[in-house]
């Protein structure tokens, strides 16, 4: 029985990108310490989250995601002296286009690929349209060294969608690198919200699923948000694995046989038994069948 050990590190940022990498960095090795090979990484980790203000100054945190990153270089060297597969999240400039991206690191410090956001929110608090174009790569799933990976961001994991599509291109985990917390209008907790959701993905597709959410309170002027951490690893049931509180510094790992989830999944029926041509109307905007 093989086993394939997930690790999800959950943190707060400051506004210092060398402190933040260095904190990365740390958890990460701790995680790995403690056998894990696959190690998620919260959205955007390398500063505060500034998608509470519409400024123009935040695109200056954007940059191209070549040779000259350093913080991709950085977790590029990472994976690779410890062996583990590093998903990276970064505020990409591609010419004049900005996208909140993800580059996904093998466990050799290769790069298998990029995916950017597919999903982009707009409300108070996470007003992400006034800096990032939808993403056009569409879903991405690779073959890492320790199974195959589908990973969204954030606002693409309340989509069902997103998850059977990573799902029906061979994904065995999903991982989803988030910054969710205080909703400055309503007041509502989403936590519970947040993560059922997610839970749901991993017993609709039997496979895991998990998120790494980052704490603590951010403010830029007038606007705060207090992240709400809660990081957690689903299993194939939806089941909760491991958990994260609301507050502390978290490393959490747990470990699944992937190639007996995959048997399991199979057994299910759930892939079998899809209908895709009954499913038209989820390629529609207002639920209407296509007019010929």
């Amino acid at each position: 029985m093989a086993m394939t050990t997930f690790g999800v590190v959950q943190f707060a940022c400051s506004d210092n990108v060398d402190e933040n990498v260095a904190t990365a960095t740390r958890l990460v090795r701790e995680a790995a310490r403690q056998g894990a090979q696959v190690i998620l990484v919260q959205e955007l980790f390398e500063g505060l989250y500034f998608c509470q203000e519409e400024r123009a100054e935040h695109f200056a945190r954007a940059r191209p995601l070549d040779k000259s990153h350093s913080t991709l270089h950085a977790m590029r060297e990472l994976a690779a002296e410890l062996k583990v597969v590093l998903p990276v999240s970064l505020f990409e400039r591609a010419g004049q286009a900005y996208y909140n991206s993800l580059v996904m690191v093998d466990a050799d410090g290769g790069v298998l690929g990029l995916y950017r956001k597919s999903h982009i929110p707009d409300g108070p608090g996470y007003e992400e349209k006034f800096y990032f174009r939808p993403g056009d790569t569409g879903f991405k799933v690779w073959p890492t060294r320790y199974g195959t990976i589908g990973v969204g961001i954030c606002w693409d994991q309340w989509f069902p969608e997103a998850a059977r599509s990573m799902a029906l291109m061979g994904a065995d985990a999903l991982l989803y690198p988030t910054a969710i917390g205080s909703e400055p209008v309503s007041g509502f907790d989403s936590r519970e919200h947040w993560r059922t959701v997610m839970r749901g993905h991993a017993g609709a597709n039997i496979m895991p699923v998990m998120a790494a959410n980052r704490i603590g309170v951010e403010r830029f002027g007038e606007h705060e948000l207090t992240f709400y951490g809660s990081s957690f690893i689903a299993g194939p049931h939806g089941e909760l694995a491991a958990e994260a509180g609301r507050s502390a510094e978290v490393v959490l790992t747990a470990s699944f046989d992937l190639e007996a989830i995959r048997a399991e999944r199979a057994a299910w029926g759930l892939f079998r038994d899809r209908r895709p041509e009954l499913y038209g109307r989820l390629a529609t905007g207002d639920g209407s069948t296509r007019v010929g």
